[in-house]
């Protein structure tokens, strides 16, 4: 087989340049058209000087792309955008979506949380929740794989096994999250401006940011009835990674038996030694998440902390990892870079 034909939609943004840093010294993949808006005509060079050295594809609009010779698309474009872009695609791409707008399986769910109704509802329906560790048959035969988002993976990884195995109560987890500030995009907006985030630390979403959705997704699934999360995100002043430190009612030493046996196989999640904790350093650059677990003082009850690089693990290098199921690829092609210290 020859390499894959590849497109990145998006790809003046973090994570299609993401993409494009990671895939472009993968020789099983070829870059062959590179969308951008406003920035179409330029080159990636003149967008990202980091990248002025790569032999790329000019930056183009969608409509300007032959996709009848494309084999991939990875969709990088906003929330809300995407359903339109992706219903006029033809049925011989193959394609992973890092939005968030084929991940939520009722449409209702998603209606509720993005505030519309979804516009391609067939393909929603047919699109698979890309969360390897869990789905991973289902993505290797998938047209459509829904990439899953930063916040969400790294909860709901330690969180699924310990539901499915019954060993934490549904009804009392806590996830407050942190992140950097790569993961609100690179649009220009007032509340991502460096006087705006340096020497501060704060909440939002409180209550009602739309990754919660997919945590009682997910969960739900794996608990077999309905189950709520408390879920807090915050922003931090840092560029890269997230860092969740999750609240549970279970012993710790059987939470850290099972996770240690359940991603043992896993190339890319790490589970420590118990008491010991990952920072978000030790990840930074990389598709790997790490995952400690601590007793509480309190008996019964558990810390978990689990950390990954937003712009990787979560968002291009899982994307990149669902593309290489999805063409019987070495799950690990193009994401075998060690973490960047210090």
């Amino acid at each position: 087989m020859g390499a894959i034909r590849t497109a990145i939609l998006g790809a003046s943004g973090y994570t299609g340049a993401e993409l494009v840093r990671l895939l472009s010294v993968v020789p099983e993949y070829r870059l062959v058209a590179l969308s951008a808006d406003r920035k179409a005509g330029q080159g990636m060079g003149a967008v990202f000087p980091h990248l002025s050295h790569v032999d790329l594809p000019t930056l183009a609009r969608i409509e300007e792309i032959d996709f009848g010779a494309v084999d991939h698309v990875f969709c990088a474009l906003p929330h809300a955008t995407t359903q339109g872009v992706i219903k006029g695609l033809p049925d011989s791409v193959r394609i992973v979506d890092l939005s968030a707008d084929f991940r939520l399986r009722d449409p209702a769910d998603y209606e509720r949380w993005y505030g519309g109704a979804h516009t391609a509802t067939d393909l929603q329906k047919s699109a698979v929740y890309g969360l390897p560790e869990f789905y991973r048959d289902d993505i290797a035969a998938a047209r459509l794989v829904a990439s899953t988002g930063c916040y969400v993976a790294t909860g709901v990884t330690p969180l699924v096994p310990l539901v499915e195995q019954g060993l934490i109560d549904t009804d009392d987890i806590v996830v407050d999250a942190k992140s950097g500030v790569s993961g609100a995009g690179r649009a220009a907006k007032e509340g991502t401006l460096f006087a705006e985030v340096s020497e501060g630390f704060h909440a939002y979403g409180v209550g009602s940011h739309r990754h919660t959705a997919e945590y009682d997704q997910e969960l739900s699934k794996a608990a077999g009835r309905p189950v709520e999360v408390t879920f807090t995100p915050h922003l931090i002043p840092q560029n890269r990674g997230i860092l969740a430190t999750i609240y549970v009612k279970g012993e710790a030493e059987a939470i850290h038996a099972a996770l240690a046996a359940r991603f043992e196989p896993e190339p890319f999640v790490d589970v420590l030694p118990l008491g010991a904790l990952p920072q978000t350093r030790h990840v930074r650059g990389s598709n790997y998440q790490r995952i400690g677990v601590v007793p509480d003082r309190r008996a019964g009850r558990a810390i978990l902390v689990s950390v990954l690089d937003n712009l990787v693990k979560g968002a291009s290098g899982q994307a990149i990892q669902n593309a290489n199921i999805m063409h019987g690829l070495p799950e690990t092609t193009g994401l075998l870079q060690q973490p960047l210290f210090p």
